[in-house]
């Protein structure tokens, strides 16, 4: 008989599109991966446990204490630096650090496109040559007609909220900017009308 496998314990709320990309070989142990934007460190729970270098930022002390505690409980040799409070538009690592850069909602945050641009660049910044970056963000796709446009890129949302959204020329223009490649097709999941969350994923060239 196969052992039971207590899927939480061993992933945590870990985003379904970033298993994705674990199930795909793309992002493997040994591998330093940067989680920018981190809040409690939901996505790091089986990174931490799995001989990852892992690293994050986040502007609330609170969730990188959060996090720190995690990786104290679950990979007790990573430093405490490796966990910074930073805003994701300034961090202090040195550039081409990374092979993976993860950014799970947290660029629809931005109050602007000023903003917006700011906080990629900087994680493009990071990262190496040949290393992925994953992107988790709300975006207008599939509820084009049900946002209210408030300024620029700041819409209102059926749920309630206020975000900054993308759509899909806008991934398309900035992912040749930057010179990216796709290792994945946009996807989008459209939440009962209410939201759209579009997964990025690129390749550094």
């Amino acid at each position: 008989m196969i052992p039971s496998l207590d899927l939480q314990e061993w992933f945590g709320g870990i985003d379904i599109y970033l298993f994705d990309q674990l199930l795909k070989g793309r992002i493997v142990a040994g591998m330093k991966v940067l989680d920018a934007g981190c809040g409690s460190g939901r996505n790091l729970v089986y990174l931490l446990k799995s001989g990852y270098d892992v690293f994050a930022v986040d502007e609330s002390p609170e969730a990188i204490a959060q996090t720190r505690r995690l990786a104290a409980t679950l990979a007790p040799h990573l430093p405490k630096d490796n966990f910074r409070v930073e805003a994701v538009e300034k961090m202090s690592f040195a550039g081409t650090s990374f092979d993976v850069v993860l950014s799970s909602a947290v660029l629809h945050f931005a109050s602007n496109e000023d903003s917006w641009e700011a906080m990629l660049k900087e994680m493009w910044r990071l990262l190496k040559p040949g290393g992925i970056f994953f992107a988790r963000l709300a975006s207008t796709i599939g509820i084009e007609d049900q946002v209210e446009l408030i300024a620029g890129r700041r819409y209102h949302l059926p749920d309630g909220s206020e975000r900054f959204l993308v759509d899909e020329a806008m991934l398309l223009r900035v992912t040749a900017e930057l010179g990216g490649e796709f290792i994945e097709p946009i996807k989008t999941t459209v939440v009962q009308n209410m939201r759209a969350m579009t997964t990025w994923c690129l390749r550094k060239r």
